[in-house]
């Protein structure tokens, strides 16, 4: 359990995602996420020298990642400040937060900063040279559709993962589509009055058109208009399966900050000094082979006993959900409904870039905590590997 670690209220923000293939299609994230997190520094007339290391959360290559953090500080402005890359698939931002609390728990830094970017458009393609292979022909691997495909150490594809333990646990598919519509109605509460919830923490990304013009992208793009009848309409990807192509996610591109610091700094940036937000716990967990989806509510359950609580002290909950049936196994895990979380939105509806997921996720559950008038909030989220990582923070 953390003591000493802390987040500035409103010291974070997340961008828009925007769907693959689109707006930020071509864009290298690491440039664009330094690019954004330094318009967003300006804003808060923050400077970014007092970051003393920067952890710089990706999972999907770019170009120049090999020198990463380090390049991603110069260009925010920060160029005094070492760093280090994450990867750790969806759980990349709760991972990189962890570690963050970890060096200010020590006292080896005061402020760190968690830049978590990605791009699944364009994803790389690695090759290798094989001069053994026959006619030298090279290994090859596409970062995103290989690896969506097929976890290399059971075979299986993430989908199958989600029917796995939609089977095991019985769930049926007109549950799946009715947890899905609501997950779309919560969405649309975040939307509301001229998107004022998102209003509290999206940051919008300055994307060239030309050499003479740039856009503003202020809102998410991609989210597809959703009914109980459109979704009735769909046929399950697989033949025995409960997900639709509506009942799970969208890749997508984005990025988000979040600064970690002592409690005296966070209350010093803070946009409201009287709200704290604390890490307390961090937990983690892996599934037994090819049941991905059941990783998060072990990770959950691990990050709570830590912080010395019980779900029933928690006032927010936060979940990834790439398949719906990770929101319905969580519930059934937790003993809670599955109604009550997610508010405001998750990554089944507004898509899912990898490392910023569980970042904005964890940034929606300290506002809303916020807005309940302060309490516990959990988050979390599976990632590659039948694995999963959370969070409890307290805010107020």
């Amino acid at each position: 359990m953390f003591k000493n670690a802390y987040i500035p209220y409103g010291g974070y923000y997340s961008s828009p995602f925007c769907k693959w293939m689109g707006s930020l299609a071509n864009l290298n994230s690491i440039e664009l996420g330094a690019a954004t997190s330094k318009r967003w520094f300006a804003s808060r007339d923050i400077d970014p020298a007092i970051i003393d290391y920067l952890y710089l959360g990706v999972s999907v290559g770019q170009k120049s990642i090999f020198y990463g953090a380090p390049w991603a500080a110069a260009m925010m402005g920060a160029g005094q400040a070492p760093g280090q890359n994450i990867t750790q698939a969806c759980a990349t931002a709760t991972t990189s937060v962890f570690n963050a609390a970890l060096a200010v728990e020590s006292g080896s830094f005061d402020t760190t900063y968690c830049l978590l970017v990605d791009r699944t458009s364009n994803g790389p393609h690695t090759i290798w040279p094989n001069p053994a292979g026959p006619g030298g022909e090279v290994i090859a691997e596409n970062w995103n559709m290989d690896n969506i495909a097929a976890d290399p150490a059971t075979g299986k594809d993430m989908l199958t993962t989600a029917e796995n333990v939609a089977r095991e646990h019985g769930f049926t598919r007109e549950q799946a589509d009715e947890l899905t519509l609501r997950r779309y109605e919560q969405y649309a509460e975040a939307l509301a009055d001229d998107r004022a919830f998102q209003k509290r923490y999206l940051f919008p990304l300055e994307v060239a058109v030309s050499r003479k013009e740039t856009k503003l992208v202020e809102a998410d793009e991609g989210v597809t208009a959703t009914s109980a009848e459109g979704l009735a309409r769909l046929r399950t990807v697989q033949p025995d399966g409960i997900h639709s192509f509506g009942a799970q996610t969208h890749p997508a591109d984005g990025n988000a900050g979040i600064v970690v610091t002592t409690r005296e700094r966070a209350q010093a940036m803070s946009s409201d000094p009287q709200m704290a937000v604390q890490v307390l716990a961090y937990g983690h967990a892996r599934a037994k082979p090819a049941h991905m989806p059941m990783a998060p509510a072990a990770a959950a359950q691990r990050a709570l006993d830590q912080a010395g609580l019980t779900i029933g002290q928690i006032k927010t909950v936060k979940n990834h959900s790439p398949f719906i049936a990770n929101d319905l196994h969580l519930a059934k895990a937790l003993g809670i409904d599955a109604h009550d979380f997610n508010n405001y939105g998750t990554s089944l509806v507004y898509g899912h870039p990898q490392a910023p997921t569980l970042a904005r996720l964890l940034i929606e559950a300290i506002e809303e905590t916020a807005i309940k008038g302060g309490g516990y909030a959990l988050v979390t989220g599976c990632a590659a590997g039948d694995s999963a990582a959370a969070l409890v923070v307290k805010v107020g």
